[in-house]
């Protein structure tokens, strides 16, 4: 089994940055496309960003798109979210996923970590 531990989220003034990082466990870690999702109390999950196995493609939502960057390094398990250019509105508990080659769904996600902007 997989597990997925989130940190580096916090308290951040408007303009500032964060880097989120996703560390996994087991030896699988570079056979999953991973992403980034984010989910305030009674709202839908949103979709943040991914990226594939190798790290050689990445989708952002237009919402954080031009301020954050997905990286991965398969060799540490670990999976980035830089986030820059921080506003009130990314406030957010925010999720790493993993989803399988060729999969449809992610099957296992982290516990969160909280994301609060202040104005």
């Amino acid at each position: 089994q997989v597990q997925l531990v989130e940190s580096g989220g916090g308290l951040v003034p408007a303009g500032g940055s964060l880097r989120l990082s996703c560390t996994a466990s087991g030896r699988t870690f570079s056979s999953y496309s991973m992403g980034w999702f984010r989910q305030a109390p009674g709202k839908e999950r949103e979709f943040v960003a991914r990226i594939n196995w190798n790290g050689g493609t990445t989708y952002y939502a237009d919402s954080v798109k031009g301020r954050f960057t997905i990286s991965r390094d398969n060799a540490k398990n670990t999976v980035y979210l830089q986030m820059n250019s921080l506003k009130p509105e990314d406030t957010d508990i925010y999720y790493c996923a993993r989803r399988a080659l060729g999969a449809t769904n992610y099957d296992y996600w982290g516990q969160g970590t909280q994301v609060t902007v202040s104005s």
